[in-house]
């Protein structure tokens, strides 16, 4: 039997499929005499909630990082809300009834008017109030809030799960899961990624699936039941190929990217959406050095919305936990078409309007994006970058407006950080006034994909022309050696993110130029690493 999902983390797991049944709290309403003491009860039932979440915190801090593990902090002060509070003890005496009784009925009431708002966010609260006051329930009856446990490795399969119930998975036993309900932006679902556990939701999977042979194919997102013998020699064959590549990634995962004479370089990833980050985790970059987020709008019928953009970048920021993540603003044109845009059919697109000349033209458009991107830097570390830029002018227009942003922030009372701010240099303008450039921002990223056609006067997407298409011409290298030496004259940290960083034959030589960081597609990280570990920079 097979059966669609939606993957949340790639990968493959086989193995016995183990249906989890939540021991759902049987709560009864009972009359109670003694009031203060049932408030009591409640009060140190909550205390000790409080303890757990506390040690929860600290699990998922070692396992998942800083910013994966802030929702058992966020239950944690969910539970010292006094609305939540007073509503309980309210009830407990003004019905005197149990303390059980009193959390399970509020945890519900609450539930529903999280459910029932409009924001997104706070509609992901419903479940996280409903968590504590199992939490809570479960204290006053006197149960341990169990982990769960298999004799063996175990698909796990559950109704659904949450995001206290995830953490204390034990790896050791849990190969898999999947569950009926749940999202991709969930924060067990941001968990499932950062644990690097298959896992699929939207999966209806039936009760009698426990105990049977399972296997679970997170790039499909299918889950397979009984698998017959020719399909379980399949996907073994590729779990054992899966595994080897696993092997590579545990052999480098942890190790710094440094020459064997010392030299260390910053090793990043590409990336085109939210979606890709799992990809950027599992393949340990150290951070992000392009997301293009031309793909927020290449993905919508309309100009999406300084909402949707931030919870997009915010979340990008919040699952790298702290790590750098440099946000390209919008680079439409060329070959990248955006109907709704209206723009003008081109005899040359690729060398037309496009990219900032779009943005410094339609500046609220710009504004609405600027003003997502510094609300999204308060949750994570981000840098902006900007990309065509061929003068000086544009760059001080480009901070004019940015002022513009800051000031809006500021006087509605929305929180920011000041971000390193970096151009792109990709014409042989922007590489002639490098000295100047580097004067006005903190960072260059080259990207060679454009710089190369602009240098060399060929169309990359003119498949006639890919014979004499060189990214390793002399005029080309001579232009990155330029452009190192005159931002580091300005302190100026330099990288590249085009296609060329993950030219192995290459990396020797970016890094005798000094280059400062290179980013890469999330599968090409390994191979980088490997390959600037096995360097020698002097003699």
């Amino acid at each position: 039997m097979q059966i669609n999902g939606k993957s949340v983390f790639n990968g493959i797991a086989i193995g016995r499929l183990f249906v989890y049944n939540k021991a759902e709290n049987q709560i009864k309403r009972k009359k109670v005499t003694d009031v203060r003491k049932e408030i009591e009860r409640f009060q140190n039932a909550r205390e000790e909630s409080k303890k757990q979440l506390s040690e929860l915190y600290h699990k998922a801090l070692k396992e998942v990082g800083e910013v994966n593990a802030a929702i058992f902090e966020v239950h944690q002060m969910m539970l010292d809300d006094l609305d939540y509070e007073e509503s309980i003890t309210n009830m407990i005496t003004a019905q005197e009834v149990n303390a059980e009784f009193a959390v399970a009925s509020t945890g519900d009431n609450f539930s529903e008017m999280f459910a029932a708002m409009d924001d997104d966010y706070m509609r992901a609260r419903a479940a996280d109030v409903k968590d504590i006051s199992n939490r809570i329930i479960t204290v006053l009856q006197g149960e341990n809030h169990s982990i769960i446990q298999s004799e063996e490795p175990v698909i796990l399969l559950a109704d659904d799960l949450a995001p206290s119930e995830t953490v204390q998975l034990d790896k050791s036993k849990i190969i898999s899961f999947v569950t009926r309900h749940g999202s991709t932006n969930s924060h067990t679902a941001i968990l499932a990624r950062t644990m690097n556990i298959p896992a699929l939701i939207g999966v209806d999977f039936p009760e009698d699936a426990d105990g049977k042979m399972g296997i679970v194919d997170g790039q499909e997102g299918v889950l397979i039941i009984d698998p017959q013998v020719s399909v379980m020699e399949e996907y073994t064959a590729k779990k054992e190929k899966e595994d080897e590549e696993k092997r590579l990634l545990l052999e480098l995962k942890g190790k710094e990217n440094i020459t064997l004479d010392g030299k260390k370089i910053n090793l990043y990833a590409n990336i085109g959406g939210v979606g890709d980050v799992a990809d950027v985790l599992a393949n340990d970059a150290g951070g992000i050095g392009l997301f293009r987020s031309e793909f927020l709008y290449l993905e919508s019928e309309d100009y999406p919305t300084e909402e949707e953009q931030f919870k997009a970048y915010r979340t990008v920021a919040e699952n790298m936990a702290g790590k750098k993540v440099i946000i390209r603003t919008l680079d439409i044109g060329a070959d990248k078409k955006v109907d709704y845009f209206h723009l003008d059919k081109e005899e040359n697109p690729a060398m037309g309007y496009r990219a900032i000349r779009i943005c410094l033209d339609s500046k609220e458009i710009f504004k609405t994006q600027l003003r997502a991107l510094y609300r999204a830097s308060y949750y994570g570390t981000i840098s902006i970058m900007f990309p065509m830029i061929i003068s000086v002018g544009e760059v001080k227009r480009i901070k004019e407006i940015i002022r513009e942003v800051k000031t809006e922030l500021d006087e509605a009372g929305v929180p920011y950080k000041d971000v390193e701010l970096g151009i792109m240099i990709e014409t042989p303008a922007a590489v002639m006034i490098s000295n100047e450039l580097a004067k006005e921002v903190d960072f260059f990223s080259i990207g060679t994909n454009d710089l190369t056609q602009y240098t060399l006067a060929i169309d990359r997407q003119n498949p006639k022309l890919d014979r004499i298409y060189d990214a390793h011409h002399p005029a080309l290298l001579k232009m990155l050696q330029m452009v190192i030496e005159n931002g580091h004259k300005e302190g100026c940290w330099v990288g590249i993110c085009g296609e060329l960083g993950a030219d192995i034959t290459m990396t020797e030589i970016f890094l005798k130029m000094g280059l400062d960081e290179l980013s890469v597609s999330p599968s090409m990280i390994l191979q980088v690493r490997r390959k600037i570990r096995e360097c020698r920079i002097e003699g």
